[in-house]
């Protein structure tokens, strides 16, 4: 090939991405997951939807009764605190667990011994059934931390956390948190490692104390990684199910009762419409907060 052909074929212009032709082939190899989504997620979700504007109880006849249902759960008080426990449950688990884990990545990938095994042990929560932990959470709060405190003389120990309506919602979290850490932590090594070490060199000639070049250059360079675990661990925590179950099934009362728990409990409850109404705002709330999310951080590198 001569040189003034090379020279075009170098600086022929390329077919735009959106042009480019897909291979059936891939058609195909999506049409399996396609099939089963739509069986196990699309369908049952349309059905409820339907279901969700009749007087159904789950079996048997049923009529349809319009909007009463969604009028009903916008009026009904036991809903309206399941939200605000969701909601608040949310943020307060979103900041626990992004706040540990960076310091936790910070420390993980400073120089310290053994960092490889440490990652490894702290990790292990991540891998084990959130009703497992939650049971031997609840033992802890209910039999062993009573029992130090009355055999130290602390009376504020001396109770079950989980008895408290004011502070059960707080052992939930620190369950819920001890569970998230491991994948927002993987997240954060990850970012931290991205960084080039050449940036805390000059900062070092610059005479930045470590403070400082936490603050004002890794912060900045991880934005990305913060927003991602924000945002996966708030869409996480809203569907919080299986720990509350484990931790108080929802008491004392119904002062940790979260969405998903008042649905599933008028599924079996023979309030099946009902349920489903709530269910569909819960989803119509999920998207509104999905595109919140989106809009937000729309126009930034998030990595």
């Amino acid at each position: 090939m001569t040189t003034t052909a090379r020279i075009v074929t170098r600086n022929r212009p390329t077919a735009p991405l959106s042009k480019r032709r897909v291979e059936p082939i891939y058609f195909l190899f999506l049409l399996p997951s396609l099939i089963l989504f739509t069986l196990a997620v699309t369908v049952p979700g349309i059905v409820g939807i339907f279901f969700s504007f009749t007087d159904s109880i789950g079996i048997g006849d049923w009529h349809f009764i319009g909007l009463i249902n969604y009028i009903a759960a916008f009026g009904d008080p036991a809903i309206m605190e399941s939200y605000v426990f969701t909601f608040g449950f949310s943020v307060a688990t979103v900041i626990v667990v992004n706040v540990a884990a960076f310091l936790l990545a910070v420390g993980l990938t400073s120089r310290i011994r053994m960092k490889a095994g440490l990652r490894a042990i702290f990790v292990i929560p991540m891998v084990v059934s959130g009703i497992i932990i939650a049971y031997v959470f609840n033992f802890l709060f209910s039999n062993s931390l009573p029992g130090a405190g009355a055999a130290l003389g602390i009376p504020y120990l001396s109770t079950s956390i989980l008895a408290n309506p004011d502070l059960a919602w707080t052992a939930i979290v620190i369950v819920t948190a001890w569970q998230a850490v491991p994948g927002a932590l993987l997240i954060y090594i990850a970012g931290l490692l991205a960084i080039p070490s050449d940036v805390y060199e000059a900062a070092d000639i610059d005479g930045a104390s470590k403070s400082q070049q936490l603050l004002q250059i890794t912060l900045p360079l991880m934005v990305g990684y913060v927003v991602i675990n924000v945002i996966l661990g708030f869409k996480n925590f809203l569907n919080a199910y299986d720990i509350i179950v484990g931790l108080t099934n929802g008491g004392p009362g119904t002062s940790t009762r979260s969405v998903a728990m008042t649905i599933i409990a008028g599924f079996n409850g023979g309030d099946y419409a009902y349920q489903m109404a709530n269910a569909t705002i819960f989803f119509v709330v999920a998207i509104l907060v999905a595109l919140l999310q989106l809009s937000v951080t729309r126009g930034r590198n998030t990595l």
